[in-house]
């Protein structure tokens, strides 16, 4: 009977070791010690401080994790990779961080076109596709279960500037200055959409290609037209050579961007140029510490690297890295790629440092806010309170 009690009790013990909620590492891109996950976006280029920055946020906000002890007792790695705002390069790119470096999860990719190349890869794959700096609708499609978005979309953005333009402002001539592909487009249909709810059409529409700075046509057919105010949808570098061309050619229409621009970078392009340029943001304003979010990012940053001035978009990083970190805590000690898309998509609503995000459908309930700042003389941003 000795041996029968010992070998019962060892299948006893065993059936309680594998009850109990233990770390376990057999999903793709988890180890015993770590996550890890691969950011293919602009981080060399015309469009390299988009990139550059939502890295700073993310791995300032793994840090932070990390230097807590990390989710579960594993900590939080970023593989990120180069795709110069290049579709084909974005495509190499994802693959390498998926079959090449193994990653668990893509965070922070860069871009409307960048992201209609890859996203059939990794829907078709089920690896999350995490916080991507783009409000482009096809990325909104409740069908793509493994995007998860934390910002408002173009069309929110776009509404509200031309809710600015013609309710406090009072303009009726509005043009518009976009990338000439799926990222400009989306942005130009928002704006006539806004108009047209108002009674208005576009004055004039200009385009220029992605990743130069070819825009003297766009401003010779722009100009013709004498509008009011232009909306720019394109990225910092062509966006300033456009508003400086204006102003050696001597007019000075309102210029406002969407977020996508890179904001603090559009400033530091433009210099004094700058004065007067609004910009639509869709994260809290990053020097305003009285929100705790915005306090709790720039000592993350600080930590990570002190000579890092606050930023719009290493927020946008920052914030997601802290809400991919709450869903995986919520997930349990086990992750799978499936757990934590299932975590994120039924909780819909992370409380991140007292800042609500919302996400998939609860986003569709409560959108994420917009709100819009105006580069000041010095470089500095204010926000706009009027809308």
């Amino acid at each position: 009977m000795k041996p029968l009690r010992a070998a019962l009790g060892i299948a006893l013990a065993a059936a309680l070791l594998a009850a109990t909620p233990t770390a376990r590492a057999d999903e793709v891109g988890v180890s015993k010690d770590a996550i890890l996950f691969g950011q293919a976006a602009a981080l060399e280029g015309p469009s390299s401080q988009l990139g550059q920055r939502m890295r700073h946020g993310i791995v300032a906000a793994f840090n932070e994790v990390n230097a807590k002890g990390g989710i579960h007792g594993r900590k939080l790695q970023l593989i990120s990779r180069d795709d110069g705002y290049d579709p084909d390069r974005s495509v190499v790119q994802t693959l390498r961080l998926i079959d090449d470096d193994k990653v668990f999860a893509l965070i922070g990719a860069v871009g409307t076109p960048t992201a209609m190349a890859t996203i059939p890869i990794t829907s078709a794959r089920e690896v999350p596709f995490i916080g991507p700096l783009s409000g482009a609708a096809l990325l909104r499609d409740l069908e793509l279960t493994n995007v998860v978005n934390i910002r408002a979309s173009y069309s929110a953005e776009t509404e509200t500037i031309v809710r600015h333009l013609t309710e406090d402002r009072h303009f009726t001539r509005i043009g518009i200055f976009y990338q000439d592909d799926s990222f400009g487009r989306d942005g130009l249909k928002g704006v006539k959409n806004a108009l047209a709810k108002r009674g208005l059409e576009l004055a004039v529409e200009g385009t220029f290609e992605r990743n130069t700075r070819a825009v003297g046509g766009a401003w010779r057919t722009i100009k013709r037209a004498e509008p009011e105010a232009i909306v720019m949808v394109g990225t910092y570098g062509p966006s300033a050579e456009f508003i400086k061309l204006a102003h050696r050619s001597g007019v000075y229409p309102t210029f406002v961007s969407i977020s996508f621009v890179g904001a603090t970078a559009l400033a530091k392009e433009l210099g004094p140029d700058g004065d007067g340029v609004v910009v639509a943001q869709v994260v809290p304003f990053p020097w305003d510490r009285s929100i705790k979010l915005v306090a709790d990012y720039q000592a993350a940053q600080a930590a990570f690297d002190p000579t890092l001035a606050p930023d719009f978009v290493a927020l946008e990083g920052y914030l997601s890295g802290r809400l991919v970190a709450a869903a995986l805590e919520k997930a349990g000690p086990n992750p799978t790629r499936a757990g934590l898309l299932r975590t994120i998509n039924d909780t819909g609503r992370f409380d991140i440092s007292g800042s609500i995000v919302t996400v998939g459908a609860r986003a569709l309930e409560t959108p994420p806010k917009v709100f819009l700042t105006v580069i000041q003389k010095d470089g500095t941003f204010k926000p706009i309170d009027r809308l």
